[in-house]
């Protein structure tokens, strides 16, 4: 058998070639040069396939916006000659029925080797079309092309009424209490958490012994003054409901922060305050957090533990 009637079929770094020659082809992750072949050079188009690739405009793959993702590919060459050729993502905006709107992105972003890498955050929410464009630099016309869909969900905000998202504190009875949801609380979609996009309701109970004010189920706000006959205000004790709360930032985020001031709730005694909130474009968004505080006739500092590597923390929000 001679030379050029042996085939050798190459397979690395996911690309795969057949060479009717002796010569062993090298791959590399952009770009690929064969030896020069004593044959008559056959080429057709290369054949690329995406992994993950089961998607559709109408059924894309979903990633929140906190997550890293990736999108590999194979390559199949069908080429005697020069394996040389260029590689190319694009990225389009969707809408429901087509994808027409190409996007730039940061230059951490590479675009042009055979894997697509996407940081958390670098695309907005939405759904869009990546698409691998594989070109044969010998024979321009030799040219193949394959896309994936996904969708870019919220990852759901964290919200938290104390630093650190602690769960239980002490307070001295005469001390002031603040809960401050609006500087606390975590959104992993952003680097920061954007108070003015939410509104606040706050609630109390008396732990262990009531259940939180509600009239028929609906719950009653801190701040309410309808009255609850089996599950009493925490601010019970003040002559007039409310009295004792102060709330913050009424301008620009309005009662992303309460103050319950000192004397307002009684000594000896374990309270359980939650915030509910709501987004204010989209009411469907929505977040609850709560926090427990023991008021004891003392001035205690306050010592916030939280922890350091938030995915290895999965907290039970209500206790």
């Amino acid at each position: 058998m001679t030379d050029a009637e042996s085939t050798t079929q190459v397979h690395k770094d996911g690309f795969i070639s057949t060479v009717k020659d002796s010569t062993i082809i090298s791959s590399a992750t952009f770009m690929t040069t064969s030896q020069g072949l004593n044959i008559d050079e056959t080429c057709y188009s290369p054949t690329v396939t995406l992994i993950p690739g089961q998607s559709s405009l109408s059924s894309p793959m979903s990633y929140r916006r906190s997550q890293d993702f990736s999108i590999s590919s194979m390559i199949q060459f069908n080429c005697d000659g020069s394996l040389s050729r260029t590689t190319k993502w694009t990225i389009k905006n969707c809408t429901s029925t087509r994808c027409s709107f190409e996007i730039v992105l940061n230059e951490k972003v590479m675009t042009i080797y055979s894997e697509l890498y996407i940081p958390s955050r670098t695309l907005d929410y939405g759904v869009y079309q990546l698409t691998l464009s594989v070109t044969m630099i010998d024979s321009p016309n030799l040219k193949a092309s394959s896309s994936v869909y996904v969708r870019i969900t919220a990852t759901g905000i964290t919200a938290n009424l104390v630093q650190l998202g602690t769960s239980m504190i002490t307070r001295g009875d005469q001390q002031d209490l603040l809960l401050d949801p609006g500087t606390f609380s975590v959104d992993p979609d952003e680097d920061t958490f954007d108070a003015t996009k939410w509104k606040y309701t706050y609630y109390c109970r008396i732990y262990d012994l009531y259940n939180f004010p509600n009239l028929q189920g609906i719950l009653l706000s801190i701040d309410d003054s309808t009255i609850d006959p089996y599950n009493p205000s925490c601010l019970s004790n003040q002559s007039g409901n409310g009295t004792g709360l102060i709330f913050g930032n009424l301008t620009l985020s309005p009662n992303s922060s309460l103050t319950v001031l000192g004397g307002s709730l009684q000594s000896n005694q374990m309270y359980q305050f939650m915030v509910y909130m709501e987004n204010r474009k989209n009411s469907s968004i929505q977040a609850t957090g709560y926090v427990l505080v023991t008021i004891q006739v003392t001035h205690p500092q306050l010592i916030a533990v939280g922890c350091v590597i938030s995915p290895m923390c999965v907290p039970n929000l209500e206790f």
